[in-house]
C-alpha cells in the first residue's frame, strides 16, 4: 500500500522527468541570450555534454560534510595541539590504498626514460632505502629488498619525503590525463618524449606541448573563421571539454581525517549515532562480523617486542608492513587508514592550529602563485623539465584584495607578527616563526614541519586515532610513512550515477 509519502514521492519524480524533457529540447541554447551552443553558424560557442566529474584511477568519492575534527582520546604527551573543532570538509576523491611500491617503481621507470640526460632528476626522486637501518637490528635484507623485489610490489612505498610525495601526484596527474587525451583520441600515444618535450598537463591547456604523433580525431574548431589568419580549423582539447580531470595532490590534514574516521557508516537522518576513536566501531579488534570476531582490525604494534602475535597464531600477520588494501575497509571504502603506515598530509603543523582553523576546508600552507610572464605579457616558455614557470604574487598585485594580502600564508595568525603580540617594540620587520618557536632550541617547528596522521606497523593503539598529530621536515622520510593521494571534487558534492 502507498503511502502519502510515496505518493508524493512519485508525483514529484514524474514532474521532475516532463521538466527534464521540456528543458532537453532547448539544452543546446543559450538560456541567457538564446544563441546555440556546438553551432558554428551561431559563432562556435561550445558547451561540453559531460554530465559531472570522472573518478580518477584508483579514488573513491569521499562525500564531505561537518564533522568534529580533533582528538577522540587523551593526548599521551600532553600536547593538545588537536583540540575538537567543528568543521565542514567538501566532497573529494581519495585513494582505496596506500601508494604501493609497484607504483612509485613506475614513476622511477618514467623519469629515467624521460629524463635519462638528466640523472639528477632520477636521484632526486628515489626514495631513502637506508630509512630501514637501525644501529641494534639487522634490517639489511629490507635496505636491499623491500622497494625493488616482487614480493613487496603491493607493499606500501616508504623513505619517501613530502616533497618527494608531492613531486609524484605532480607526475601522477600528468600521467593519467596524458592516457585520457590517448583514449578520447585527440592525441596519439607518444613514447618518445623526451626532457622538456614531456607531455604536462599545464603546458599542454597553454599550447606548449607539441606531441610528434598526431591524434587520431583532433577536436574540430566550431569557431573556426577561414578569413582570419591566426584561426585554427583544429585545437586542442580545454579543460571545458571535461576530458581532462584535476590534479591528483596529498590531502589536507582535515580532509585525511574526515575520510580515516567514515562517520557516514554511522549516521542516520543527519544525526551521528556513535562517535569513533578508531576508523572503524569499537576497539582494535572486530566486532562489527561474527565472521572475523575477534581478528585484528589493522597492522600495528601490540606491545613492546610485539609486532605480529606468536607463531601459529600471528595477531595482525605482518612483521613490518604489509600489502595495500589488507584487512577490512572502513565505511568509505579505504584501507589501511589506521595502521600499516602513517600518511603524509599537506599542511603546514602548528601547535594551534585548532586557535586559528577555518571552519571550511581548513588548511594551513598556502602560498599564492601566478604564471611567469615575458616582457610582452605572454606566459613564458616551459622550463627544462617541460613545467609551466611560477612564481609567488607580490604584495602590490594583492594590496586592493580583502581575503588576502600577500602570497605566503603560512605564517598568518601563528608566525607572523600580528601573532607575537610583543610589548617590548622590538621587531625586525619580517615573518619571525624561528624566534617564535625557538627552532632547533626548544622546538622543531618551522615552515617545512609537515603533519603526517594515522599509526604505522610500528606505532601502539594510540596512534591509530585519526585524530592524532605528528610532524616531520618536508625533506625527511621515515620507514612508517607513506602517503596516498587526493583529488578535488569538482561540481555537487554527490555523484548522480548512485
Amino acid at each position: 500500500m502507498y503511502t502519502f509519502q510515496k505518493i508524493g514521492s512519485l508525483v514529484l519524480m514524474a514532474m521532475l522527468v516532463v521538466g527534464l524533457n521540456s528543458c532537453g529540447k532547448k539544452n543546446n541554447e543559450s538560456r541567457t541570450t538564446g544563441w546555440k551552443y556546438n553551432d558554428p553558424s551561431n559563432g562556435g560557442f561550445e558547451v561540453a555534454n559531460v554530465v559531472e566529474q570522472e573518478a580518477g584511477p584508483g579514488l573513491v568519492l569521499i562525500e564531505g560534510g561537518t564533522f568534529v575534527m580533533g582528538a577522540t582520546q587523551d593526548p599521551t604527551i600532553f600536547t593538545r595541539d588537536n583540540q575538537p573543532v567543528r568543521i565542514t570538509v567538501r566532497s573529494f576523491y581519495m585513494d582505496q590504498n596506500e601508494v604501493s611500491n609497484i607504483a612509485y617503481l613506475e614513476y622511477l621507470h618514467w623519469i629515467g626514460r624521460v629524463f635519462s640526460s638528466y640523472p639528477e632528476v632520477l636521484r632526486k626522486a628515489l626514495p631513502d632505502t637506508l630509512v630501514w637501518r637501525e644501529r641494534l637490528a639487522y634490517n639489511e635484507p629490507l635496505i636491499n629488498n623491500y622497494l625493488r623485489h616482487p614480493a613487496y610490489k603491493n607493499y606500501p612505498v616508504v623513505g619517501v619525503s613530502w616533497a618527494q610525495a608531492n613531486e609524484y601526484a605532480r607526475w601522477r596527474s600528468d600521467r593519467v590525463n596524458e592516457m585520457r587525451l590517448v583514449k578520447a583520441g585527440v592525441i596519439g600515444l607518444d613514447l618518445n618524449q623526451f626532457e622538456e618535450e614531456n607531455f604536462n598537463t599545464k603546458a599542454y591547456l597553454l599550447n606548449q606541448y607539441n606531441s610528434q604523433v598526431e591524434g587520431k580525431k583532433p577536436i574540430k574548431n566550431l569557431s573556426y573563421n577561414p578569413e582570419d589568419p591566426n584561426s585554427q580549423e583544429f585545437r586542442s582539447s580545454r579543460f571545458e571539454d571535461g576530458i581532462l580531470l584535476p590534479n591528483y595532490r596529498l590531502p589536507t590534514e582535515a580532509e585525511w581525517e574526515y575520510a580515516a574516521l567514515g562517520l557516514i557508516g554511522n549516521t542516520e537522518y543527519e544525526r551521528i549515532s556513535q562517535r569513533k576513536r578508531y576508523p572503524w566501531n569499537g576497539n582494535y579488534l572486530r566486532t562489527d562480523d561474527k565472521n572475523y570476531y575477534g581478528t585484528f582490525a589493522a597492522n600495528f604494534k601490540r606491545g613492546r617486542g610485539d609486532y605480529m602475535g606468536v607463531a601459529g597464531s600471528l595477531n595482525d600477520g605482518a612483521d613490518i608492513t604489509t600489502e595495500v588494501g589488507s584487512y577490512y575497509p572502513n565505511d568509505f571504502g579505504l584501507f589501511n587508514m589506521g595502521g600499516n603506515v602513517s600518511e603524509w598530509v599537506l599542511d603546514v603543523y602548528r601547535p594551534n592550529t585548532f586557535e586559528d582553523w577555518n571552519d571550511m576546508g581548513s588548511f594551513r600552507g598556502n602560498v599564492f602563485q601566478t604564471p611567469v610572464l615575458d616582457q610582452n605579457g605572454y606566459i613564458e616558455q616551459k622550463d627544462s623539465l617541460g613545467r609551466i614557470r611560477y612564481r609567488d604574487v607580490t604584495v602590490e598585485e594583492s594590496e586592493n584584495r580583502k581575503n588576502y594580502r600577500k602570497a605566503n600564508n603560512i605564517d598568518y595568525l601563528d608566525g607572523d607578527f600580528a601573532s607575537e603580540a610583543r610589548t617590548d617594540g622590538n621587531w625586525n620587520g619580517t615573518t619571525d616563526t624561528l624566534r617564535m618557536y625557538n627552532y632547533g632550541k626548544t622546538s622543531l617547528i618551522n615552515n617545512k614541519a609537515r603533519v603526517y596522521k594515522g599509526g604505522s606497523w610500528k606505532d601502539g593503539a594510540y596512534y591509530l586515532s585519526p585524530g592524532v598529530r605528528r610532524f616531520l621536515d618536508e625533506n625527511e622520510a621515515a620507514n612508517y610513512i607513506g602517503f596516498r593521494c587526493a583529488m578535488d571534487r569538482v561540481g555537487g558534492p554527490i555523484t548522480s550515477r548512485r
